[in-house]
């Protein structure tokens, strides 16, 4: 079924996950009437290449044009295609490290064009990725080795490498998680995390990362209090956001980390709503549950113009893929990780 690419001219400001392997009828009703922007897509939602393929082109059905679909396909423990059908790979912070500052560039622009090559084989063209958080000591495990590096210049260079890989393989980036969740200790799906840095170290370096990539097309917020700005969290604070927008220069359509996780407060109309008041574009919802989405559902208003041209301007970036020589590219990927897998195959040996 050929579907138009441009927009309808209403959205609402929704990415809604969905509840299975495929799309149900009520599904199909509620994203019908609500337009979402788009889709986001988990591993209750994966089976194999055939079974996403129909998913995907499912989805876009109900909603009647090529809505982006998006992902969560960072490699390493953020891996919602695995084998038997797709391959694995090493969390980035390893790999950052074992292919060493000349080439961990290069090796992650590889890594991403070949997961944007996975993606769009089966109908999924936008990742969550890349990553400009940098890791510390004290970095919470549930976000430490899926970042690209432990310094501003290292994950700056390599978060760019994963943006130009997705982009050259016809996927929307997405950075994450503005403005910086490296120095988080807590694990904000389970609990609200409060970094206690001055604003003078934030803007030195966790800020200062997201300013190098603020030309990105698309952008997720943290759910984490920086009590040098503020006391809520920043996906709930015009006062964040407007530093998102103005002192880091973010200008691309600017997401919500999932509503679900429960760093934030009150019930999930009520945390969409907030978002949305404080200067969020578009928020995320990726549990799917069905009760939850008809909730949302109930809130539904049009995207703002001022969104509606970020939006916009992101799909404007959507282009068809580059042609690669798959063969090469892994070839020559491996070679750079070399050393990384050597030293994987001894631990485990």
């Amino acid at each position: 079924m050929n579907l138009p690419a441009s927009r309808p001219a209403r959205l609402s400001p929704f990415i809604f996950g969905c509840d299975g392997l495929e799309v149900t009828t009520d599904e199909v009703s509620l994203f019908g009437d609500v337009q979402p922007f788009g889709f986001i897509l988990f591993k209750r939602n994966i089976d194999s290449p055939d079974q996403l393929r129909a998913l995907t082109a499912g989805l876009r059905e109900a909603v009647g044009w090529e809505a982006p679909i998006f992902i969560d396909q960072e490699g390493g423990r953020v891996d919602r295609m695995g084998p038997p059908h797709w391959r694995s790979w090493m969390p980035p912070l390893d790999q950052g490290a074992a292919s060493g500052p000349g080439q961990a560039a290069r090796a992650m622009e590889l890594r991403y064009r070949l997961i944007a090559d996975d993606l769009r084989a089966v109908g999924i063209d936008g990742n969550c990725a890349p990553m400009g958080d940098i890791a510390h000591a004290d970095t919470h495990a549930v976000l430490r080795n899926r970042c690209y590096g432990e310094t501003l210049e290292s994950v700056v260079t390599s978060a760019r490498a994963v943006a130009n890989g997705l982009l050259a393989g016809g996927v929307l980036p997405v950075l994450k998680h503005i403005p910086g969740h490296g120095r988080a200790t807590m694990d904000s799906h389970m609990e609200l995390p409060r970094v206690s840095a001055s604003a003078e170290a934030l803007r030195a370096s966790d800020f200062a990362a997201f300013r190098a990539l603020n030309d990105l097309p698309l952008g997720m917020s943290a759910h984490i209090v920086y009590e040098a700005f503020s006391e809520r969290a920043a996906t709930v604070d015009p006062v964040m956001v407007e530093l998102i927008r103005q002192e880091i220069g973010f200008g691309g359509l600017l997401m919500t980390d999932d509503l679900s996780m429960e760093a934030l407060d009150g019930s999930l109309p009520e945390r969409a709503s907030a978002s949305l008041a404080a200067g969020c574009d578009v928020v995320l919802y990726c549990k799917g549950v069905f009760s939850e989405l008809k909730a949302l559902a109930e809130i539904a208003e049009d995207m703002k113009e001022t969104s509606l041209s970020r939006a916009d301007a992101a799909l404007e970036a959507r282009r068809a893929p580059d042609t690669i020589d798959r063969r090469a590219m892994e070839a020559e990927y491996e070679a750079l990780v070399s050393g990384a897998l050597v030293k994987g195959q001894a631990a485990d040996g």
